[in-house]
């Protein structure tokens, strides 16, 4: 069930979404000093690309520089990858298929918005 979900939402929206924290993380890469939020960027777009039988959990390692990145993170591109998973997830919900695919959208928001701090993980 997972893969086809996952193909299903890699046809509807999460190659649209892998594109844009691809662009994040590139535009982070070039800017030499944002790399980290670039390299997390690149490690979101992967989950974005195929989330089902993955999830977010916190690092327990991570501390007040995790904080504050996430908040850099936030202004730079954060919000607006946030926007864009509002945005599928609402066009998502439209339709009765669409509303697993949507719901999941809107639980990948608070990762777009603080990224660092957490690992992604396959669950069991």
């Amino acid at each position: 069930m997972k893969t086809l979900l996952n193909i299903i939402w890699l046809v509807l929206s999460g190659f649209w979404l892998f594109l844009g924290y691809l662009a994040a993380g590139v535009v982070m890469c070039i800017l030499i000093v944002t790399i980290p939020w670039g390299i997390a960027s690149f490690r979101i777009a992967m989950y974005a690309l195929w989330p089902f039988g993955r999830t977010v959990v916190q690092k327990p390692t991570s501390g007040v520089w995790a904080f504050i990145g996430n908040v850099i993170w936030f202004l730079l591109a954060g919000l607006w990858l946030a926007i864009g998973h509002v945005i599928s997830g609402v066009l998502l919900c439209i339709t009765i298929i669409g509303i697993p695919l949507g719901i999941a959208d809107f639980k990948m928001i608070p990762i777009s918005i603080a990224p660092l701090g957490k690992e992604i993980v396959d669950t069991p």
